[in-house]
């Protein structure tokens, strides 16, 4: 028989030469696995025991996971165990090797094989005294593993311990290599583009590269809401196109916390708190996670890059520093799409400048030649000396034509002292009976078109304004004139004024709607500007001249409804005062 001694040199060496080999062969891979794999059979090679697993520590869920194991059904190795639960889980909380040499005896147990009667289980402490998981031994004999087994086990599992570390260090810097290689491609990427959107979509489809997220997004700042983020990009989520008008509020939101105080915040288990913004969407895609890093340009925030994970995860530092660095690269971009918008139109408006001023001294030289023969034709129009009875329709044609040559004079005359104030030319007028003489100019050419044409108005209420005649006449010609191109196979015109509260002295609301074919969306915002024309046979002029008239007039023109069934246009004149 064997004394202890010589069992205790042989376990030594058996140990020393397992160690060896562990060393040995480890070196030559750098799969984590395949590392744990031979570090298990080693053990199971060197000490009495019928199972084996190497439990890794999960710190997303907080619990053990078995990474490795032998001789355990595989349905039982799916399990979890949370720390303080179970012989590994007591180990893992305290740090400390546990010996069971009748697990039945033993409340800490928990039964996984009904032939198991001895464990041992060491804890596996990294090079800072943290813990990452633990390594135990079953055996169906009763006090099957001794001190000697324990101080073994110990051994190995520090030399696991190492080598998972030096390989988790391997492949985080390889992971970091590709992170660094991904946002290097993104930054080529976007400083290439000069759309907006584009640059935004641009870094949240790219960021579901650098980690398996469910989800990312981008959020700016409202340019109307100050407290608000609205979203501006998003993808890795089948409910992106269904997403709308998202928006968060920033008193009401911890990423409101990221924004204002540009720092990047994390939320471990995003259902548990009462977030305003994907709502439905974190309940339907059970999102778990959520990291938000802020977009700050000269440390100043400009909106939040999220990230949404579908799985329990906590963001390490390497992962933050990414986003952190992805947002920056965001933020640069996103300041330079801005910078050249604003280049591009400065430059459009010095070509419009361009373009006015020449206008202008071509205007000047027709208005001077205009001047000539319509002094002509004004004296002998009234050397005809046309009369005609009060009840015959010629007898108001003669007037309107004298008050038209008149207004042309009178256009003449602003065009040659362009600059001078025009004030001393407004008068007291009924909006009502002002509408009424331009519908009478107009009604041949809107016969001619088929155009109906209804004029609603309050007679007993009318809007009073103090306006030029002419140029509130000439701004609703302009107006009818656009709704009748609209409609090129005749339809409907409807004027219509009402008086609302604004302001002091309240203001006359003018509506003209017709049934025609409708704005392009895309031109509401610029159609008021110049030489902006959505007809091939137009100047662009119109519409800048009835929004020039108006603001003359301390009043105001704006698309108050258009659709492919129609288009309505209000304007608003301030009331006179009484």
């Amino acid at each position: 028989m064997m004394d202890p001694d010589s069992m205790d040199k042989r376990s030594d060496h058996s140990a020393i030469d397992a160690l060896y080999r562990i060393i040995r062969v480890v070196n030559s891979t750098d799969d984590p696995r395949e590392a744990l794999e031979i570090i298990i059979d080693e053990i199971m090679n060197v000490l009495p025991a019928e199972s084996a697993a190497i439990e890794l520590l999960n710190p997303d869920r907080n619990c053990l996971e078995i990474e490795v194991y032998r001789g355990f059904p595989k349905s039982l190795t799916e399990t979890e165990l949370k720390l303080g639960a179970g012989v590994t889980g007591w180990v893992a909380l305290h740090g400390k090797p546990l010996n069971l040499g009748d697990v039945r005896l033993d409340a800490r147990y928990i039964e996984i094989d009904p032939y198991i009667r001895s464990e041992l289980a060491v804890p596996m402490l990294n090079d800072n005294g943290a813990i990452i998981g633990v390594v135990n031994v079953d055996s169906p004999l009763l006090n099957a593993f001794d001190e000697q087994d324990e101080k073994i086990l110990t051994l190995l599992a520090a030399e696991a311990t190492r080598v998972l570390s030096r390989l988790w260090l391997i492949q985080q810097l390889r992971q970091t290599a590709d992170h660094l290689e991904i946002l290097i491609d993104i930054a080529r990427n976007i400083v290439s583009k000069r759309q907006l959107e584009e640059i935004l979509q641009t870094i949240t489809s790219r960021s579901l590269e650098i980690l398996p997220c469910k989800l990312c997004a981008i959020f700016l700042r409202d340019p109307e809401e100050e407290m608000v983020l609205s979203l501006r990009a998003c993808s890795g989520s089948m409910e992106v196109e269904n997403l709308g008008n998202e928006v968060i509020h920033l008193q009401e939101s911890a990423v409101g916390t990221a924004f204002k105080r540009r720092k990047t915040v994390e939320i471990a288990d995003l259902p548990r708190i009462e977030e305003n913004h994907f709502q439905q969407l974190i309940q339907e895609e059970n999102l778990a996670s959520l990291l938000s890093c802020p977009i700050q340009f000269e440390n100043v925030a400009i909106g939040v890059l999220n990230i949404y994970t579908d799985y329990p995860h906590r963001f390490n530092d390497t992962e933050k520093r990414i986003f952190e660095t992805l947002a920056s690269l965001g933020a640069t971009a996103i300041r330079n799409a801005e910078l050249y918008q604003r280049i591009f139109q400065t430059e459009e408006n010095l070509r419009k400048t361009e373009r006015l001023t020449t206008l202008g001294l071509l205007s000047a030289e027709i208005a001077h030649e205009i001047r000539n023969p319509l002094t002509v034709i004004q004296l002998l129009f009234e050397s005809l000396a046309l009369e005609f009875p009060d009840d015959d329709p010629r007898h108001r044609d003669v007037h309107i034509i004298q008050e038209k040559l008149g207004q042309l004079e009178s256009i003449v005359s602003r065009v040659l002292s362009f600059g001078k104030s025009q004030q001393e030319l407004h008068s007291r007028y009924n909006l009502n009976r002002l509408i009424e003489d331009t519908l009478h100019l107009v009604r041949l050419k809107l016969k001619q078109s088929r155009v109906e044409l209804s004029f609603v108005c309050d007679p007993e209420n009318p809007p009073v304004a103090d306006v030029n005649k002419g140029q509130i006449q000439q701004a609703i010609l302009n107006l009818l004139i656009n709704a009748t191109q609209a409609m090129p196979d005749g339809g409907r015109i409807e004027i219509s004024t009402t008086i609302e509260p604004v302001g002091e002295t309240g203001a006359a609301s003018i509506r003209i709607s017709d049934t025609g074919t409708g704005i392009d969306p895309g031109i509401h915002e610029t159609i008021f500007d110049s030489f902006l024309t959505g007809r091939p046979d137009g100047t662009g002029l119109g519409l800048s001249i009835v929004k020039r008239i108006l603001k003359s007039h301390s009043g105001s023109i704006e698309i108050e409804h258009s659709s492919d069934r129609g288009t309505t246009m209000k304007m608003i004149l301030p009331l006179a005062r009484t």
